[in-house]
């Protein structure tokens, strides 16, 4: 019994290091993980509202730069939580400073744990920075708090399991860079962060249904706005059911030390 406590004490204390670790990595230098993503969406919200206000519309009366805005939100969260987890994975694993993560007696839950809330808890900061610097341009208010926070926590994890998967998977930058480049930014960008998917062609509406990114989006937007594309519930079951996927897909490589074990 003494022993299992042992165990158990030195798991917690080694999840909790890692945390701090990779807290510590993201926020020594937030202004390049923290604050750059909130100007990139705020200048994105400055062009697009500029150009499509008043020529677009979206969900009836609510106005175009207020629809746009929790989209922003959520598409920078996700982002940036991808790039944290997969950053760091891949950092370590150029620079062999891995070794220092992997000899501790960690457990890969421990492991799987410290990596997505790390993840998670930049994503929040973008999240609520662009939040904050964009409320200025259209006050909103949120019709649905609890949807709000449910669809955030779960896509957030979907993009850090997707950051441990594509850190673990490269071996370079360059291919961390094509992962992030032809899979994560048409995922994201392609979502409908910037449009309804009912302004589309039929067969571009079709296309925008498979791909997973826009039901964390829309049901995201259902929290603001009490309206959305597709059901709400619709949304949560496809974005729980893809975290749940990729919880146990990652858990299985980091068990196996893919790629991280020699």
């Amino acid at each position: 019994m003494k022993r299992q406590n042992n165990q158990d004490q030195t798991g917690v204390i080694g999840f909790a290091t890692l945390f701090y670790k990779e807290v510590l990595r993201f926020w020594k230098v937030g202004f390049q993980t923290v604050v750059a993503p909130v100007v990139t969406a705020l200048l994105y919200l400055l062009i697009f509202s500029h150009v499509l206000e008043g020529k677009t519309q979206v969900h009836g009366s609510i106005p175009y730069t207020a629809f746009l805005i929790p989209g922003l939100v959520m598409m920078s969260m996700l982002q940036n939580t991808f790039a944290n987890s997969s950053s760091s994975l891949i950092q370590s694993k150029v620079t062999g400073s891995i070794v220092f993560v992997l000899l501790p007696p960690i457990s890969y839950p421990a492991f799987f744990l410290a990596y997505v809330l790390a993840s998670l808890l930049r994503g929040l900061a973008v999240a609520a920075g662009v939040l904050l610097a964009t409320w200025w341009f259209a006050p909103m208010q949120m019709i649905a708090p609890g949807w709000v926070l449910l669809f955030t926590l779960l896509s957030g994890a979907v993009f850090a399991n997707l950051g441990i998967i594509a850190g673990i998977w490269a071996d370079k930058f360059d291919q961390l860079a094509a992962f992030q480049n032809f899979l994560i930014m048409p995922l994201t960008f392609l979502s409908g962060v910037f449009y309804s998917i009912h302004s589309l062609p039929p067969f571009w509406q079709t296309v925008s249904r498979w791909n997973p990114v826009f039901y964390m989006i829309d049901g995201f937007r259902y929290g603001f706005f009490g309206a959305s594309d597709v059901s709400p519930w619709q949304s949560l079951s496809i974005v729980a059911s893809c975290t749940l996927v990729l919880a146990v897909f990652t858990l299985r490589l980091l068990k196996h030390g893919y790629k991280l074990r020699a």
